[in-house]
């Protein structure tokens, strides 16, 4: 079983509430799962190979330009066999590299459009809960929160999202009382959990 669902987000800078709504959006889907969130770090150096490796899956949101290290992060997850989720942003002037990689991906199977925020958020929520009820088993979701994930899928709407002012998102780990407890200041797993004994689902 696994108790904390990994998401490794690759963004640019050039799209700051893209960034930041991620971290937050997660929260709605009615799991009792915990979160880590991991997002493309600014600095040019910053080494998110293992990161991406180790995620449950991986988005990739792009913009109007190819930034690095965005493409460094997708040949890491094409190289390991994997198919990480492309979400673009549509409305918006490219500049050259963004057009010529974009044609590049055209034939990507993954590949999803959206004009606004709203479009984004029901985008992102669909795909992760959808992800969650299909490996339920390694994430021990139990029938009511597979029903509740249901509806909640079907009950998505556009909304848009509210965001916080100055934010361009960081990393995160969000945990939840039903799996996780402290003891002493200690994380513990909840007392009712069955350590795993199955290998974390990686991105097919």
């Amino acid at each position: 079983m696994v108790d904390t669902f990994k998401l490794f987000i690759s963004a640019a800078n050039d799209l700051p509430d893209e960034r930041e709504l991620v971290g937050h959006l997660v929260t709605e889907i009615p799991v009792t799962l915990g979160w880590q969130l991991n997002l493309t770090p600014m600095g040019k150096n910053a080494e998110n190979k293992d990161l991406i490796l180790d995620a449950d899956y991986h988005l990739i949101i792009f913009g109007e330009d190819i930034r690095a290290p965005i493409g460094y992060e997708w040949h890491i997850s094409r190289s390991a066999g994997r198919t990480p989720l492309f979400f673009i942003k549509t409305n918006i002037p490219r500049t050259f590299a963004g057009g010529d990689f974009l044609r590049r991906i055209s034939r990507y199977p993954s590949l999803n459009s959206y004009a606004s925020l709203a479009e984004f958020r029901k985008l992102v929520l669909t795909k992760i809960a959808q992800h969650i009820i299909k490996y339920a088993d390694l994430f021990e979701i139990k029938s009511l929160e597979l029903k509740n994930v249901s509806n909640f899928i079907n009950e998505l709407e556009d909304v848009e999202p509210n965001l916080l002012d100055n934010v361009t998102g960081e990393d995160r780990i969000i945990l939840t009382r039903e799996r996780f407890m402290r003891q002493n200041g200690v994380l513990l797993q909840s007392p009712d959990v069955e350590p795993s004994t199955k290998d974390p689902y990686k991105i097919d």
